[in-house]
């Protein structure tokens, strides 16, 4: 019987992609931001937190709400268990990812009971856990595609190998979800005022704002390019690569539009300072994918510092703000709590990861 070499073992996994389990820690930490958002207003009830258990179904159950906590949980079984795979067998991983989003539903609904704007009830739990499992079976049965198929060939051909690069990837992906986000700016991260402290600033004049506004989207634009730029593979078609990013993103930005505005307002986010930024960037990305990889780094990091800076500076949008009095965030307000918060840190993650790679290029390293 022929074995295997240690060595062998010990290559394959560190060719194995950990893009998996990175993405799995992300939607988790996602999902307890959710669950948990306002986040303000504690007290205690005199109850215990497992009271909601034995509690009667909920008078009013909405559809919405449902649907809402079944989808929450989709991503979390499927991920869960593409991050178990191939160290557990698909049963094995489908039950772990069902017995997880089970105690994780459980526990998250036993903190809310602790604030004020949030019910916990026994519904909730059934329906996140019918969620991870509908989740959990996709991703038992795409497994064998996903891991090793067609789209893992695409992932170690397109892009240099290591943990560090899915991280990067994973970065992307959150790039495309702060998207959704109706209240930034195009393309605009890194704004911490909503966190730390209301939004203030002196009116300016349209022709300011307009100006500030295509410069942020720019150079946001531009700092995505190389940053994918930097992860690929020589002569690998990352022009193209990017187009299609850009288109994805702004795909999701009228789908965001679309669905929490009304149907005449899905492209008020082109504003002016919208549009000049995105002809501007594209052609500033296409020309600076040609530098030298150390410096695209040093140009990314500069840029996303930059805009991250007069992001924080801005006054506030003049045309997003009548805009949005007409929005009515309701059932969405966890939801924009999350890509809220996100969108608030991922240019702070992006400039830490960027100064990763360039440390690692310093020591000799990919």
């Amino acid at each position: 019987m022929r074995t295997r070499s240690p060595t062998a073992d010990t290559t394959e996994r560190r060719e194995r992609s950990p893009f998996a389990r990175i993405a799995f820690v992300v939607y988790v930490v996602l999902v307890a931001y959710a669950s948990l958002y306002p986040m303000e207003g504690w007290r205690d009830h005199g109850l215990s937190p497992w009271a909601y258990l034995s509690s009667p179904w909920p008078r009013y159950i909405t559809l919405f709400d449902v649907a809402a906590n079944i989808l929450g949980y989709v991503p979390y079984g499927f991920l869960c268990v593409l991050a178990l795979q191939p160290r557990f067998s698909p049963i094995g991983a489908f039950g772990l990812a069902l017995a997880t989003a089970g105690g994780l539903s459980l526990g998250f609904e036993a903190v809310q009971s602790y604030l004020p704007t949030r019910v916990a009830t026994n519904l909730d739990v059934l329906c996140n856990v019918a969620g991870a499992a509908c989740g959990a079976a996709l991703a038992v049965l795409a497994a064998p595609t996903l891991l090793s198929g067609p789209l893992q060939r695409v992932r170690a051909g397109a892009f240099l190998p290591g943990a560090e690069i899915d991280a990067g990837l994973a970065l992307l992906a959150l790039w495309l979800f702060i998207q959704l986000n109706p209240a930034t700016l195009l393309f605009a991260a890194g704004d911490l005022r909503d966190l730390l402290s209301p939004v203030i600033g002196r009116a300016r004049a349209p022709e300011f704002f307009v100006t500030l506004e295509g410069f942020i989207a720019a150079a946001n634009m531009v700092t995505v390019a190389l940053l994918l730029s930097v992860m690929m593979r020589p002569a690998q078609p990352v022009r193209a690569l990017f187009a299609a990013l850009v288109l994805a993103a702004l795909v999701i930005k009228v789908a965001a539009f679309a669905v929490i505005m009304h149907s005449d307002n899905v492209f008020v986010w082109l504003t002016r300072g919208a549009r000049l930024g995105l002809a501007c960037g594209i052609v500033v990305a296409l020309g600076a994918l040609a530098l030298p990889r150390v410096l695209r780094l040093a140009a990314a990091a500069v840029l996303i510092m930059v805009a991250t800076v007069l992001v924080n500076l801005a006054p506030p949008n003049p045309y997003l703000a009548a805009t949005l009095k007409l929005w009515q965030q309701g059932p969405f307000l966890n939801f924009n709590g999350v890509t809220r918060v996100v969108s608030a840190l991922w240019a702070y993650v992006a400039l830490g990861y960027l100064m990763f790679l360039a440390a690692r290029r310093r020591e000799g390293v990919g």
